[in-house]
């Protein structure tokens, strides 16, 4: 959202429900950026997912050799995962309920987000503040809490229209779940501000394609709620805009892992 797309004034539907709307006061239009931050169109992007097919994988190098790397959901990006997920970032997106999960909706642990953002050093953190009626707030909290801080991030609120259009879009695809998953908003958003997407870490299945059991996140292995995501649906649409050509899904290996000599 911009002072350019979403002027004073201007009346906007929630994405994520159909019975609210809201209208852009000051407050909210003062926390807009005046056009769209970055220089377009952005050349080489890595979008890096979060799935267990990155462990292992060697794939840090290649992910940060991108001129733009988004990351979803507040990812660990400590060195123990650096080889395989990289370091670098640009845009890292943080869905309310994260907020509310893991930092208590900022009430009481202020410090401890801002802490655990540093990892992402000066990227632009993408929230979807105007999706459901409840995010609005835990969102704003987080721009008001990095402002507060000095902190190096900035966040950017998401178009609730761009997010509509794009549920709508693959939908009409036939991906049918309650919601899409942020990597797919995230690749879709790439789609149209990138020259070059490659995706890393889109693997909703728990095995590899060697028939190897892998976790669900590089990270752990809790599974997500049942019915809320089609992620293997998801998944079909992204592998046909591989096959097309549109973008480029990165499966296997990076760099090969050396092997021991004992």
């Amino acid at each position: 959202m911009t002072k350019q797309n979403s002027p004073l004034g201007k009346n906007l539907w929630f994405d994520g429900e159909f019975l609210h709307s809201f209208t852009i006061d000051n407050a909210t239009y003062s926390l807009f950026p005046q056009a769209t931050p970055f220089q377009l169109p952005l050349k080489k992007c890595s979008v890096v997912g979060n799935g267990g097919i990155l462990k292992k994988s060697g794939c840090g190098r290649q992910i940060d050799q991108a001129d733009f790397v988004m990351r979803c959901n507040l990812p660990p990006l400590s060195s123990e995962y650096s080889k395989d997920v990289g370091s670098k970032t640009q845009l890292v997106t943080a869905n309310p309920s994260i907020i509310e999960k893991r930092f208590q909706n900022l009430l009481w642990s202020r410090k401890t987000f801002v802490d655990s953002v540093k990892v992402y050093n000066h990227s632009y953190i993408y929230m979807p503040a105007f999706s459901m009626k409840t995010g609005t707030e835990p969102s704003l909290r987080v721009y008001y809490t990095l402002e507060d801080f000095g902190a190096n991030q900035t966040v950017l609120f998401a178009n609730p229209n761009f997010l509509r259009d794009i549920g709508k879009f693959w939908k009409s695809k036939g991906i049918h779940a309650k919601r899409l998953s942020t990597g797919l908003f995230l690749v879709s958003a790439a789609l149209g501000l990138c020259e070059e997407v490659t995706i890393y870490g889109f693997w909703p299945f728990s095995v590899d394609l060697h028939g190897r059991f892998i976790s669900h996140h590089y990270y752990d292995n809790v599974l997500p709620d049942s019915g809320f995501h089609a992620m293997p649906e998801e998944f079909l649409q992204l592998w046909f805009l591989h096959k097309n050509g549109v973008l480029r899904m990165q499966l296997e290996q990076c760099e090969p892992l050396l092997q021991s000599s004992t």
